[in-house]
């Protein structure tokens, strides 16, 4: 297989990949291309290359800057604006977990001190408590991993899945 063979293989997988995991395709398919790309790549270049439309190009761009996995460049002579994204796949993994955290995690956890204290001393009210108290629990228990991942490195990671095997 050839090198550009091979990126279009992987842009494409990393895409359908991106929809399973509940991400945009084409927003998967972008950071893709920035993560195979030896160089910043403009907006024109994402169009032309996944066959996409400017409008697309820059509103999935924008998303990919505000999770913090993009960013702008400047390329000196050039007036067009270059994007880049961060070849660190550890510190990659990290930026999205705690962006997930924020956006997911959090959310469900203000929901679930808002509905902790239910008045009520009947059957349903005792399940739901006892239901809330289990997703507290757990939504505890995974807030506190993500927060470990957060601030960890790849060899913590390593030593915590090696415990689990």
């Amino acid at each position: 297989m050839k090198l550009d063979e091979a990126k279009q293989h992987f842009i494409q997988s990393w895409g359908t990949l991106g929809s399973n995991w509940g991400i945009n395709r084409t927003m998967a398919q972008i950071h893709a291309l920035l993560l195979v790309s030896s160089e910043p790549i403009s907006t024109e270049d994402m169009m032309e290359q996944l066959q996409i439309s400017r409008g697309n190009a820059n509103m999935n761009t924008r998303t990919l800057i505000e999770w913090g996995i993009v960013t702008k460049t400047h390329i000196p002579g050039e007036r067009r604006e270059f994007f880049v994204t961060d070849k660190d796949i550890w510190a990659l993994a990290r930026q999205i977990v705690k962006q997930r955290r924020q956006r997911e995690i959090e959310p469900m956890l203000r929901v679930i001190q808002e509905v902790k204290n239910v008045e009520g001393n009947d059957k349903e009210t005792k399940e739901f408590k006892e239901l809330i108290n289990d997703i507290d629990s757990f939504t505890q228990k995974a807030d506190d991993l993500m927060d470990k991942f957060i601030r960890s490195d790849e060899h913590w990671f390593y030593r915590q899945l090696l415990k689990m095997v």
